[in-house]
């Protein structure tokens, strides 16, 4: 992604970095509901070696909240198939998958997962 890319992402979407003191841990995004895509999709990530310690947790609920300031009434996310506990994270948290694509160029699907 481009400087001008990440810029105009950040003037859409709400993104937000998670730190334990100085060591980033995660990161969350927020697209929020539009007339052409009435649902908001949350992404919330935690880097490996932070996993399994409540971070996603707490990433995963400031960017639901944040969702539903925005007026959501449908909540997606979307994860890479090949990532198992994301996919399991998603799950846990009460969505189940809505579709599945593969990006141009790309070989390892998307999954689409819906809030129930």
């Amino acid at each position: 992604m481009s400087i001008e890319e990440a810029r105009e992402r950040a003037e859409r979407y709400h993104l937000d970095v998670a730190y334990l003191g100085d060591v980033l841990v995660g990161c969350s995004t927020v697209r929020p509901p539009t007339d052409d895509a009435p649902e908001a999709t949350v992404i919330a990530r935690v880097l490996p070696a932070h996993r399994r310690q409540g971070f996603g947790e707490e990433i995963y609920a400031r960017g639901l909240e944040r969702a539903r300031t925005f007026g959501a009434e449908v909540i997606e996310t979307v994860v890479l198939a090949s990532n198992e506990d994301g996919v399991r994270f998603a799950q846990k948290h009460g969505f189940v998958e809505f579709e599945r694509y593969v990006l141009p160029g790309d070989t390892v699907p998307w999954i689409t997962l819906r809030l129930t």
